[in-house]
């Protein structure tokens, strides 16, 4: 899989995005632990021939994945606050998840354009020789 999409000669960015439209549509149907389970055998090793780091992705995994778990129509999250908030409408909790979801866009943006913030505290455990 890894050379078939490296032969298509798309760029590092427009693999990256693609990979995050593809978690973005299965994270609104699918649990969080299956998605990681299904999709990063696939990812993790054309995420290496593109030439991103490891830890960086698994950090827009993770933000990616935690965005599925808000969003409808499943939004797993969403219905375990509307079982403990028992009197606030299904509606309202769905509506209000929109500054988050919009918070973790602008968030998985500044890990795109600034892998550093993602890589500062594993670059500092790394040991010298």
């Amino acid at each position: 899989m890894a050379e078939f999409i490296t032969r298509l000669q798309l760029p590092p960015l427009g693999v990256l995005l693609s990979m995050l439209l593809i978690l973005g549509i299965l994270g609104c149907i699918m649990d969080a632990f299956s998605l990681i389970v299904i999709l990063i055998p696939i990812f993790y090793p054309i995420i290496l021939e593109v030439g991103y780091d490891p830890i960086w992705f698994g950090v827009i995994v993770v933000i990616m994945v935690e965005m599925g778990l808000i969003t409808p129509p499943i939004g797993i999250n969403v219905f375990a606050l509307a079982g403990v908030a028992k009197d606030v409408p299904m509606y309202t909790i769905f509506a209000g998840i929109w500054p988050f979801v919009g918070a973790m866009v602008v968030c998985i943006a500044f890990l795109i354009v600034f892998p550093q913030i993602a890589l500062f505290i594993p670059a500092t455990m790394v040991t010298a020789r």
